[in-house]
């Protein structure tokens, strides 16, 4: 155990607490990758999804977490810095009392777990008086459907809770504080708010134990453009970012290039495409900066690909930016302030062409034909069902193809000349 075990604890338990996403050891894989980029967004650091589960205790690893990281997470707490959540937090020492009950902890300890095995004892024989019997999930009946196509878009969710007697009934829809609802006992219908497309896991938890759980898949129509505004964002339809390029008109440049505090902007593609493994298949694009004054010098830009199962973020600056860069893939992350990362540190003020390659799970990204970046990582992203361009202020897309390794599939080929 670190020296500041105990005050990383209650930053984390601080954070828990605005969340409101429920205890942290029911959160399953997809929580902390949102909360990666609930995080990235913030503080404009980002903290991979492992990194939050080893600093979560999700993962076994013994180390104190880096200055960089604790700085990070105090700031997604509501404070400055690390030595600010420090300066504010008095960690309890041990009362008179508590150091004169330690010498004999353990005859109390033993005194207590003699007196629970006889209340068990007792309890099993004169049974349980809720009567809950064992659940039969077969009858229990957890669906969904969204209300309307596009976004922003409400969800349905039909249950039948027979059968189930708890008072602690939830369905955690994946992420969001306001996507996870607390239920009545016997209550037929609930429903849910969704500001972003993607693809989502809902469960249905009852006293924190999931009974059943299926995807939700909130689509565009088309290409999106948000403007990443918090909680709620402004959107942006295609026939108003569709000209030539994927790009905003001069006057949501100019709301952008109106706005004190950094904010990124999106353009979202998330849709059935063919069967493309996001283990193995071939991007090709082109994109480039276009607004780059007071916040946005550093000209940050990522490409996403979301996964049924995971995601994977590169992301570019400019080459005095690159310790402010990472890569996600999956579940692994590549922090520019613990690696050489100054290949992804490329002027995007011009039309920049990349291509992203990932096979058998290892991802190599080119500009032109030279190669910037080679990682591997271990857990599946499943099929790609998305694909997201992230700027910080606001860039343009000019091409995009996505296809199967051979070249043969192709799920998706723009080039933004016309309106479909």
């Amino acid at each position: 155990m670190f020296p500041e075990y105990k005050l990383v604890q209650q930053c984390l338990r601080r954070i828990e607490d605005n969340l409101g996403w429920g205890t942290s050891s029911e959160w399953h894989n997809d929580m902390f990758v949102e909360l990666s980029e609930q995080i990235q967004k913030r503080t404009q650091v980002l903290l991979s999804p492992t990194t939050l589960k080893r600093v979560w205790g999700r993962v076994n690893y013994q180390s104190a977490p880096s200055i960089t990281t604790l700085n990070t997470l105090a700031q997604f707490a509501g404070y400055q810095n690390w030595r600010d959540f420090k300066n504010s937090t008095t960690v309890k020492k041990p009362s008179r009392l508590s150091q004169k009950l330690s010498p004999n902890l353990g005859i109390i300890m033993l005194g207590a777990s003699a007196m629970t095995l006889v209340f068990i004892s007792l309890y099993s024989l004169t049974g349980s008086k809720n009567g809950t019997d064992a659940i039969d999930i077969s009858k229990i009946g957890f669906s969904s459907r969204p209300i309307t196509s596009g976004l922003p878009n409400s969800v349905v969710f039909d249950l039948d809770l027979d059968g189930i007697r708890s008072d602690s009934i939830h369905i955690q829809q994946y992420w969001d504080p306001t996507k996870t609802i607390k239920l009545k006992p016997g209550q037929k219908q609930a429903t849910g708010q969704y500001y972003f497309p993607g693809y989502f896991r809902a469960k249905l938890l009852v006293d924190g134990t999931p009974l059943k759980q299926h995807d939700l898949f909130i689509k565009t129509e088309g290409w999106l453009g948000t403007l990443d505004y918090s909680p709620i964002p402004k959107y942006v339809t295609e026939d108003s970012i569709r000209k030539g390029t994927l790009s905003f008109s001069q006057p949501v440049l100019a709301e952008i290039a109106s706005s004190e505090q950094p904010f990124f902007s999106t353009y979202h593609m998330v849709d059935d495409f063919a069967s493309i493994s996001g283990d193995n298949f071939v991007l090709t694009t082109s994109i480039r900066n276009t607004y780059r004054e007071k916040w946005a010098v550093c000209q940050n830009a990522a490409i996403v690909i979301l996964g049924t199962k995971s995601a994977m973020i590169v992301e570019f600056s400019i080459p005095g930016c690159v310790s402010e860069v990472g890569v996600m893939m999956s579940d692994v992350y590549v922090s520019g302030k613990e690696h050489d990362l100054s290949g992804l540190g490329v002027d995007l003020s011009d039309i920049q062409n990349f291509k992203i390659e990932v096979r058998n799970k290892q991802l190599r990204v080119f500009l032109e034909n030279e190669q910037l970046f080679m990682g591997e990582y271990h857990e599946s992203l499943g099929t790609i069902v998305g694909i997201r361009y992230r700027f910080l202020g606001a860039g343009e897309v000019s091409y995009t193809k996505l296809t199967d390794l051979s070249g043969h599939t192709v799920a998706l080929e723009d080039d933004f000349k016309q309106i479909h």
